[in-house]
C-alpha cells in the first residue's frame, strides 16, 4: 500500500511533517476538580482529575509526596470493529501505567505529601496516536484541577513509512507495521519522560523520526498554552476582572 503519493501526501492529505488538527475544551466533567476533553484529528480522549484529596487506602500512603494513579479505559464504541473486552485488560492495565509515570515526571509531587491524586482517561473515538492523547488531556485536566507541575508534559507520535518520516499517524499508518516512535517530554525542560518504540530502526534514522515528534509535542505545548490563556481570559471576563 502506498502511503505517500508522489505529490508527497499522506491517504488523509497531509504532508509528511503536517499534525493532525488538534480541539480541546477544559472543565467538560462538573463533578471532577479538573477536566479536559482532546482531540487530535479524529481521535478523540476525555481526562478527570480527582484530587489532591485524602489517600483512601491508607496502606499506600506516602509520606514524602502524592500517591499518583492512572485508569485507562476504551469506549467499547470508539472504534467500529472492537470486541467487548473485559475491564483491565492486559493492554489497558500497560497503558495506565505509561500515563502514570509520564504524569508523576511532571507533577511536583513532594508538595502534597499524605494525599492521592486520581487521574481518568477514556478514548471516545480511536483513529491513531491514542496514547498521545490520553497524556495531552491529563495535562490539561491536571492544569485544570490546579495541580503544581515542573511542566506540561505533552506526547506526539512519528514513523517511517515509504522511506518517509511521518508526523503523528493515524490508525491506517500505525496499523501498518512499520517503525513508530511515541515520545513525551517537558518542552520547558527539554526533557523526555516517555520513549516507546514499535519495531527496530537504524541509528540515523530513529533520530529523525525522534527529532519530528519533539517538534510535534512542542507544537502541542504552545496549542495547549493557548487553550489555558484562553480559558483565564474567559474566567476574567466572567468575574468582571
Amino acid at each position: 500500500m502506498e502511503y505517500v503519493s508522489p505529490e508527497g501526501l499522506r491517504i488523509d492529505g497531509r504532508r509528511p511533517m503536517e499534525m493532525r488538527k488538534l480541539q480541546a475544551e477544559i472543565g467538560v466533567v462538573a463533578k471532577a476538580d479538573g477536566s479536559a476533553v482532546f482531540e487530535m484529528g479524529n481521535t478523540k480522549v476525555i481526562a478527570a482529575v480527582y484530587g489532591p484529596r485524602e489517600v483512601q487506602n491508607r496502606s499506600q500512603q506516602l509520606n514524602d509526596q502524592a500517591l499518583v494513579r492512572c485508569e485507562y479505559s476504551m469506549a467499547n464504541f470508539s472504534t467500529g470493529d472492537r470486541m467487548r473486552k473485559p475491564k483491565g485488560d492486559r493492554r489497558s492495565t500497560e497503558i495506565s501505567l505509561v500515563i502514570r509515570q509520564t504524569m508523576e515526571a511532571c507533577i511536583l509531587t513532594q508538595l502534597m505529601p499524605r494525599s492521592q491524586i486520581d487521574i481518568y482517561v477514556q478514548v471516545l473515538q480511536a483513529d491513531g496516536g491514542t496514547r498521545s492523547a490520553c497524556i495531552n488531556a491529563a495535562t490539561l485536566a491536571l492544569a485544570d484541577a490546579g495541580i503544581p507541575m515542573r511542566d506540561f508534559v505533552t506526547s506526539c507520535s512519528a514513523g517511517y513509512l515509504n522511506s518517509t518520516p511521518l508526523l503523528d499517524l493515524n490508525y491506517v499508518e500505525d496499523s501498518a507495521g512499520g517503525p513508530d516512535v511515541t515520545i513525551g517530554i517537558l518542552p520547558k525542560l527539554d526533557k523526555v519522560t516517555l520513549l516507546q518504540m514499535d519495531a527496530k530502526l537504524p541509528l540515523d534514522l530513529f533520530e529523525n523520526v525522534m527529532q519530528l515528534a519533539a517538534e510535534g509535542c512542542k507544537a502541542i505545548a504552545e496549542y495547549i498554552r493557548e487553550v489555558l490563556s484562553e480559558n483565564t481570559k474567559q474566567l476574567e471576563f466572567r468575574r468582571g476582572v
